[in-house]
């Protein structure tokens, strides 16, 4: 930067001091006339000097000329110059100080930038090359705060939270008894109920900085990147002691090492390495607390979830019935609810469902009023939303002919005869041919209470009422007019009966046995080499133990539908007539006594069946129906981890069977 003002300096004092350029011919006519008041001879062969008196070139007077040499300078020429009086002075030809300057300009500008951007890069201000730092958001006092007065239907998490935060605010009042600050907290839970939300309540109740990050923020594709925001982050966290780190998502940084077909030294591996080194190494932090949150428990190194690096491990499950009144007291607040919206009942026909299902419920209800124009939230606004988000939304512009229509009523009438008919199962809630997102007809039934366990009758039971529905086509059209809408109960029942076989020791035959590994996903490399424990004689026992429970459902099925023929008749034609029967309606056709006539028009996708069984009214079908899906977790021995895997295999809330679109099930 010096160069320059010197270069303009410069470069002003030759426009200050201009020069004629003269011919020797010129110089030689100047000397003979004396008008040459001195001269400088450069390298023997330039000539520079001073006029005695101004000469006229380009319309300005010159003072100083300039010529050079035919040859190099003779002796005469000297004598001559002596005889004018004419100063002569003499110098070697050199390189003036600033043309080295303007040569080395370029080089001491690249130097300068690589220096700018190795102390950027160290902690500078240019986000595009703040690779090695944390990305983390710090979350101060002065933030807009949410508390736990905005949490709820999770108390026990709440209560661990507050607990941290007390620690926080007054650690003297645990440290004096010999009680040390927990290093870390992981909240663990399926998704939807809570864990991030949870986060920000501890930031707004906490009152101390909080550092907000995903585990995805650590990896990116430069090498030792997510080590160096580690290390960047504890260090933020340390300088704003006491404080908490949260870290969402955790299992993205945080996976198993050394699994999979790869190598084990990779660039999440080396971040998660320096995650357990900043939460438990040689070097303490004191009062930074880890809080983290994922649902993916399984996947996680066994290294992160020990005692010292995560001491507790909080819960935070699916609500319970007076959890998710309190969730939808929360986000009914901001809704205009009409005097006969019922809060209690919503909560009792929800059971299974999380806090983002909830959420999604009211939304949709307010969506559904302000779509008819309404000034307020109705109850039966509710219940569309309901049916909209459980059972999938309706596809008027699907027509079926009038034999699909026919096809699937007997399907769902068989389902509904045998929920009535089948001691155990639970209540019938809804049954319609209306096609509802993937599925061409839909019987709901939904559990009276909150199920946590599940007995073997009710699980064959469950098998029996699978089967209604291609019992009745094969009872109604034939065994050769069957067609594929039974594809997902047969999908379902069979995992059901595996399941009961192989895990659950309900079969006599195979015993208090656990069949095979759980399901692990293969890249978590648990499996990979590993020989399976099942010989071919067993493996071919569970196969006929499955088909016996399997063959003995689809029997007993035909058997109640037998007998009851004339209840599946009743149900179908009601179907056929009125598309969706309502859970009351069906009990009143179980009775043998005729439906009540639909008092006007009804569009099925706006308005919900008002007549209701007493009691009924709280029950509504609960969230997507669970179809037993195949992933079971991680296999692990831990009971509680097990309890989960068993709690997620089978149907938590409302179950739904249900004839699938043919095209539909073809494409999957």
């Amino acid at each position: 930067m010096l160069l320059l003002p010197l270069l303009f300096f410069n470069m002003m004092r030759e426009q200050e001091e201009p020069s004629a350029e003269f011919t020797y011919t010129e110089f030689r006519a100047e000397l003979e006339a004396g008008n040459i008041h001195e001269v400088t001879v450069v390298e023997g062969r330039e000539v520079r000097g001073e006029l005695r008196s101004p000469v006229t070139r380009d319309g300005q007077e010159r003072v100083h000329f300039e010529t050079v040499l035919p040859g190099e300078i003779s002796d005469a020429l000297v004598t001559q110059l002596e005889d004018q009086e004419v100063v002569i002075r003499a110098e070697a030809e050199g390189t003036p100080w600033w043309t080295f300057a303007i040569s080395a300009l370029p080089w001491l500008l690249i130097i300068a930038f690589w220096i700018w951007i190795l102390r950027t890069m160290q902690g500078g201000g240019n986000k595009a090359f703040q690779f090695g730092r944390s990305k983390a958001k710090m979350i101060t006092p002065d933030t807009p705060k949410v508390t736990f007065d905005n949490v709820a239907g999770a108390d026990e998490a709440k209560h661990e939270l507050e607990e941290i935060i007390e620690f926080l605010k007054d650690p003297e009042k645990f440290s004096r008894l010999g009680g040390r600050l927990p290093k870390g907290v992981l909240l663990v839970g399926p998704p939807g109920t809570g864990k991030t939300l949870l986060a920000r309540a501890v930031a707004g109740e906490a009152g101390r900085p909080f550092f907000q990050m995903s585990g995805s923020d650590f990896v990116e594709m430069f090498v030792g990147v997510g080590a160096s925001r580690v290390r960047d982050l504890f260090e933020q966290g340390k300088t704003h002691a006491p404080c908490i780190i949260f870290i969402d998502e955790i299992d993205a940084v945080g996976r198993h090492r050394g699994a999979g077909l790869g190598g084990g030294h990779d660039e999440r591996e080396q971040t998660l390495n320096q995650l357990l080194v900043e939460m438990d190494g040689f070097e303490a932090n004191e009062g930074v607390i880890l809080l983290a949150a994922t649902n993916r428990p399984d996947v996680l190194d066994p290294a992160l979830l020990r005692p010292g690096r995560f001491d507790r491990q909080v819960v935070v499950d699916a609500p319970d019935v007076k959890g998710r009144e309190m969730i939808l007291e929360v986000h009914a607040k901001k809704l205009p609810l009409a005097d006969d919206v019922d809060l209690s009942v919503i909560a009792k026909g929800t059971p299974g469902l999380s806090g983002a299902d909830l959420a999604n419920i009211c939304n949709e209800s307010a969506l559904l009023a302000a779509r008819r124009s309404g000034e307020t939230v109705t109850m039966s606004d509710f219940e569309r939303a309901k049916d909209k988000i459980m059972l999938g939304t309706e596809r008027k512009s699907m027509v079926l002919t009038e034999k699909e229509r026919k096809l699937t009523a007997y399907h769902e009438a068989g389902h509904a005869v045998i929920g009535l008919r089948v001691p155990g199962l639970d209540p019938i809630h809804k049954v319609t041919i209306i096609p509802r997102g993937r599925a061409l007809g839909i019987t709901a039934s939904l559990p009276s209470e909150d199920r946590h366990s599940y007995t073997k009758d009710w699980l064959e039971a469950q098998l029996v009422m699978l089967f209604g529905g291609r019992v009745a086509e094969e009872m109604i059209f034939g065994p050769e007019k069957v067609t594929t809408g039974a594809g997902n109960d047969i999908e379902r029942a069979t995992q059901m009966a595996r399941r009961m076989v192989t895990r659950f020791g309900m079969s006599d035959a195979v015993g208090l046995m656990a069949v095979g590994d759980s399901d692990h996903e293969v890249f978590l490399g648990k499996d990979i080499g590993q020989r399976r424990d099942v010989s071919e004689h067993t493996a071919q026992l569970v196969d006929q133990e499955v088909k016996r429970i399997l063959d003995e459902a689809h029997e007993q099925a035909r058997e109640v539908l037998t007998r009851e023929q004339e209840l599946l008749e009743g149900i179908a034609g009601a179907l056929l007539e009125r598309e969706t029967l309502e859970g009351n309606e069906i009990r009143i056709l179980a009775r043998g006594e005729p439906l009540p006539p639909v008092e006007g028009a009804t569009d099925p996708d706006t308005e919900v069946g008002d007549e209701q069984e007493p009691g009924m009214e709280g029950r509504q079908a609960a969230g997507v129906a669970s179809e037993l899906e195949g992933s079971g977790g991680s296999g692990s021995d831990d009971p509680e981890e097990a309890n989960e895997e068993e709690k997620d295999s089978l149907p938590a809330s409302a179950a739904r069977f249900r004839r699938e679109d043919p095209e539909a099930d073809a494409s999957r």
